[in-house]
Order: C-alpha cells, then sequence, then structure tokens
C-alpha cells in the first residue's frame, strides 16, 4: 500500500520544551500532505502526529501541483510511530521542495499492494510513503534532521550486515530477490555486503573461516534462499563456536555399539567399574559416567562434571542476528518467525531491527552405516529432523531438481506409492511435572512429555509476544535444562516399523501443510516434537497425509501416531539404510541422538500475528 502526496508550508512552526510531566520537547509546523490537504505536523518522543487543518469540499483539486483527495483521508493513519519508521529524505520536486518520510505499515487485513500469492495473508506487511511538501528547504532539513535523530535512537536497528545470496534456491529467484529488495536497505542507509554463493557449501566455508572479530563487524547475517541454505550458514557459524556438551544418551545406546575393541570404551579393568567413553575426536566430551536415572552425564578433559563447570560459549549472542529473506521451495522457518512468506515483509522485519529468539536441536551422528566405525559428527537444525518417508523425499527429489519446488511433489507422490517402512529404535526423555501442563511458568521448565492427542481448543498456537517463548530460561545455553538433568526424567523407548521419524523444533507452517506437522510447537520453549509414524494401512497414511494437508486438520489423532514432547531422543536403525532430513538437507546416520538448546540463536522477527 503507498501513499504518496507532498505538503506545502504555510510557514508558521512553533517548538515546545519540556513540560511539567517531564515529556520530551514537541516540534509542531503547518504543512500540506499530499491527498489530505493542510495539516499540522507534530513531533512527539515516540513518533509523528498530524491533524487536518480543513478539508476540501472537491474531489481531486490541486494546489501548487499538490493533489488533494480528501475523501481518501479519511482511511490514513493520523499518526506515526518511530519504531514504524525507517527511513525520511530530502527529495526535489518541480514546484517544491519536499520531504519523503518512507515506513512500514502493517496490514493484517492482507489488502495490501502487493501480493505474495497466499489466499490470506494475516502478518503481511507492505510499504507506505508519506509526503511532505515545503518551500522552505531549510525547514524541510530541519524535519528531516530531527526524525533522523529519532530514529538513530531506535534500539536493535541494524547498520551493517552480511548477505548470502543463493541464486538458484526455490525457482532459481534467489537473486532477482535480492535485487527487488536491496533498495529498502539502501534507503534505510543499511550497509550490505554481497556474496552470491557460487557452489554447494560456499556459505558454510565462509562462515566457518570467518574470525569472530569479522563477525562483530556485522549486525546480522542474512540468507536470501531456503531453509536449507539457512542451514547451511547456521552449521557453519556453530560449529565452530558451539561449546556444548553432546545430547545425553541411555546408558545402554553406546556400550551396544561394539566390545572391548570399542575406541570409545576404556579397559573396564581401569580405575573404576563405570563405563569411560574417551572421544578423542572432540573435546568437548572425553568421557560420560552413567548414572542411576539411565542416561549419561558428561565429563570434560578434566574429569570434571559438566554440571560442575562453565564452559566458554559466547552463545546466544544477542547482537548478531540472523535473518532470512525467502527464496526457497516451501520457507517454513520463515512462514513461522514473520506469519508471511513475502519477501518485503521480511526485509523490513531485518530493517525494523525485530528480534526473536529460535531454539536449535544438535543432533550427533556416531556411526554413518552399521558397519563403520564410530566417528561422532555434530550438526544443528533450526526446524525440523526427519527419517522414513521424509528421508526418502529429499532423496529422491536430488533427482529432479531441474522441476525447482514441483520436485517434492512430484517425488513425494513416489515414495508415498512405495510406501517403506524401516525397523528402527528410538529412545526419548519423558519428564513429569507436577502440573498436567505443557505451558512454561516463570520458575520451572518442566513438562509433561507424554503421547499428545489434544483437541483444537487446547492448542496454544505460537505468535507475537508468545508466553510461553518469552519465559525466561532458568538454565544456560551451555548447560543441559533442568529437564534433561532432573532425578524425574527417564528414557523410554519405542521399538519396531516406522513409516517416519520426525523431530519438529517449531511446528513448521508451509503452503503444504498450513498448521504444520506440530500446531501448537513453540518457537523457544526448549523442548522438541519427536512424531514417530508407525507402519499402517496405505489408506490410513493417506489420511493421515491428507489431514496435514488441511487447514484445522488434526494429524496426530490416529493410534498408529505417537507424539512425544521431550528435549532429548536417540535414533538407532536397525536395517542398512538411513537417511535423515535436516532442515532440508541430507544427513547418513544409522545411530544419532539429538537435544534442543532454548534460544541459541537470535532471528531478525517478531512472530507471526494470529
Amino acid at each position: 500500500m503507498e501513499i504518496n502526496g507532498s505538503v506545502y508550508n504555510s510557514g508558521n512552526i512553533s517548538q515546545r520544551n519540556v513540560d511539567a510531566e517531564g515529556q520530551t520537547s514537541v516540534l509542531s509546523s503547518n504543512l500540506f500532505l499530499d491527498h489530505v490537504g493542510e495539516v499540522t505536523l507534530t513531533l512527539n518522543s515516540d513518533g509523528l502526529s498530524w491533524k487536518s487543518l480543513y478539508s476540501l469540499d472537491n474531489d481531486g483539486s490541486t494546489c501548487l501541483g499538490i493533489k488533494f483527495l480528501p475523501r481518501v483521508a479519511t482511511k490514513m493513519a493520523t499518526k506515526l510511530t518511530f519504531s514504524d519508521i525507517y527511513a525520511v529524505e530530502i527529495i526535489d520536486s518541480d514546484v517544491i521542495q519536499e520531504s519523503d518520510l518512507t515506513l512500514a505499515a502493517e496490514c493484517f487485513v492482507g489488502n495490501g499492494s502487493h501480493d505474495s500469492g497466499s489466499k490470506s495473508q494475516p502478518c503481511l506487511w507492505s510499504l507506505a510513503v508519506y509526503k511532505f511538501g515545503n518551500k522552505d528547504l531549510q525547514t524541510c532539513q530541519m524535519w528531516v534532521n530531527k526524525i533522523n535523530d529519532s530514529l538513530s535512537k531506535e534500539v536493535g536497528r541494524p547498520k551493517n550486515l552480511l548477505v548470502f545470496v543463493h541464486p538458484m534456491s526455490g525457482k532459481g529467484n534467489g537473486r532477482r530477490i535480492w535485487e527487488a529488495v536491496a533498495p529498502i536497505f539502501s534507503c534505510a542507509k543499511i550497509n550490505t555486503k554481497v556474496i552470491v554463493t557460487q557452489r554447494a557449501g560456499h556459505a558454510f566455508d565462509v562462515m566457518t573461516s570467518a574470525t569472530n572479530e569479522e563477525l562483530n563487524s556485522y549486525d546480522g547475517v542474512l540468507a536470501v534462499g531456503g531453509d536449507g541454505f539457512f542451514n547451511e550458514i547456521l552449521n557453519g557459524f556453530l560449529s565452530s563456536r558451539h561449546k556444548a556438551p553432546f545430547p545425553p544418551i541411555p546408558s545402554d545406546f553406546l556400550d551396544a555399539l561394539g566390545n572391548n575393541s570399542n575406541p570409545l570404551v576404556n579397559d573396564p579393568n581401569e580405575a573404576d567399574s563405570e563405563i569411560h567413553n574417551n572421544i578423542e575426536s572432540d573435546p568437548l566430551l572425553s568421557s560420560s559416567a552413567h548414572n542411576e536415572s539411565g542416561f549419561s552425564h558428561l565429563r570434560t578433559n578434566d574429569g570434571s562434571h559438566i554440571e560442575d563447570q562453565q564452559i566458554e560459549n559466547p552463545l546466544p549472542n544477542q547482537r548478531l542476528r540472523f535473518g532470512i529473506i525467502p527464496a526457497g521451495s516451501t520457507d517454513a522457518i520463515v512462514i513461522c518467525t514473520t506469519g508471511a512468506r513475502d519477501p518485503i515483509t521480511s526485509a523490513l522485519h531485518i530493517i525494523l531491527g525485530k528480534k526473536l529468539c529460535l531454539d536449535v536441536a544438535q543432533v550427533v551422528r556416531w556411526k554413518t552405516t552399521s558397519t563403520s566405525k564410530i566417528e561422532p559428527c555434530v550438526r544443528y537444525a533450526a526446524s525440523f529432523a526427519g527419517y522414513g518417508f521424509y528421508g526418502d523425499v529429499i532423496t529422491e527429489s536430488e533427482k529432479y531438481r531441474w522441476m525447482g519446488p514441483k520436485r517434492y511433489d512430484y517425488a513425494g507422490t513416489k515414495v508415498f506409492l512405495k510406501h517403506r517402512s524401516y525397523e528402527a529404535e528410538v529412545g526419548y526423555l519423558e519428564v513429569e511435572s507436577e502440573k498436567d501442563s505443557s505451558i512454561l511458568d516463570g520458575s520451572r521448565m518442566l513438562s509433561r512429555v507424554r503421547s499428545l492427542k489434544r483437541k483444537k481448543s487446547e492448542r496454544n498456537i505460537c505468535q507475537a509476544n508468545c508466553d510461553v517463548c518469552n519465559t525466561k530460561p532458568v538454565y544456560s545455553s551451555i548447560r543441559s535444562p533442568p529437564a534433561i538433568s532432573s532425578p524425574e526424567a527417564r528414557w523410554l523407548k519405542s521399538k519396531g516399523r516406522f513409516l517416519s521419524v520426525g523431530a519438529a523444533i517449531m511446528s513448521n507452517r508451509n503452503e503444504r501443510a498450513p498448521d504444520g506437522l506440530v500446531a501448537d510447537a513453540h518457537l523457544s520453549d526448549g523442548f522438541l516434537h519427536l512424531l514417530l509414524i508407525k507402519d499402517c494401512p496405505h489408506a490410513l497414511y493417506l489420511w493421515h497425509l491428507t489431514q496435514l494437508a488441511r487447514k484445522g486438520g488434526n494429524p496426530l489423532n490416529f493410534d498408529f501416531v505417537e507424539h512425544h514432547k521431550t528435549p532429548a531422543f536417540t535414533f538407532t536403525s536397525i536395517g542398512k539404510e538411513s537417511i535423515w532430513n535436516l532442515d532440508g538437507e541430507l544427513f547418513q546416520a544409522h545411530k544419532l541422538s539429538a537435544q534442543v538448546f532454548r534460544g541459541l540463536i537470535c532471528l531478525f522477527a517478531s512472530g507471526p500475528e494470529v
């Protein structure tokens, strides 16, 4: 939605000092606003406001080249907060000197001037332009300076950004999408260093090799691409910077990997009867000991328990935030964090300095295949980790990249018709709380972890200013959550044939699943949603998928579906094949463990409006 206009200054300017209540001084001028007429423009401590001095009876009249449309004025805003204004500048006109005030207007009714392609866009943001004109250039400059001074005091707005552009992402429009939003960043006077990736892994290599000093020169890192491209950047950043213990595991998880020749296990005749697993390839986890609760407490190189020792970790970094300009095939992360799959909406979230904390899952692959050596490999996922159907679809779709986003529909249909199931064993932490509730309060992080089959009316949907996500965590991200170290925690196992195994870190809403995999999953609550889809008849599985694709559906209300809310889980494949899908990227793992870190990174977003 664009509202263009210009104003003529009648020369009446006033400036008031601090009032009796201590409010900041106010600047006021009589100006002409395009499509409105003469107004009194006032600068307050929190923004701008104006009031029309008179209305014109005629429609479409002009004065000094300024067009007045009084009936339009009744639909316009009369107040703008600085939090919505992203740029102000002086422009030239043949008739007068004008002050051009550009802001981000939130159009929650979805009737903006641009359309992102969806039927309903309640969270769509669009651009609006207000033009104020004045014959006196000095008056215009005074207003621009005053407004810029106020904008400079807005906290959290980026000044320097590192931008990665994936030219082949989605339909191959990554470069074009960036070129479309780049002028908005320029107008907001944000410096951008743009890197157009030349190959797979290019962004990962740049982020891995960048020093902390180099990254500290930026206020944020942007990904112009899809979920998989963001995953590449995220892993490049965290792989060399996130110093934390490996996920907890049941006492028999690593014991089952081999005998005394197992390089992870020391000679049992040494020091004590406990099993110590030396992992020389990773200094963060040199030993582990099993306790009575049935899972491992990790130790560092000096033998002390993780719980007793602080680990150096700068995360979460409140200053360096990540942003995503959607250009992928599904863009689930953007939809879940902004509410709209729209490049302009995402750009405005970034420019205005919005901030949202995001959970990240740490996934550790212990064995690639059933016969391979034990070589722990750490990867991170921000939205989803899936096996079986989810892994097969990604594997199959790689053969048809030339089809663009349509390859997922084609590959999904082929995989569904094959109806393959896989034998595996899944372990997960169950944590009982005193209250049967999934809502976190200010003093506890524990939650009922059980098979969850809720009615629609019981869903607590994550949204902007979410009470669940805004609850201050009572633990540091470098340590295991209380739910993991609690004596009430215990490991449960599910073994059998599965069509799919999935771990949702967020709801994963997208155009194919409007409510996502788990409608009430939260962005920053410190829990994974483990979805176990057991082998079932073809027709029932189709019914399940149909519920996923339907707005307001209930895909978890089936006997063959297990849903567990948990901070950590383990997986062991019984068969030969084991391909996982991490945020849309392939990851081969025969045996793995995973845990979630609450609010590990910060995103330029404010959450969806529900």
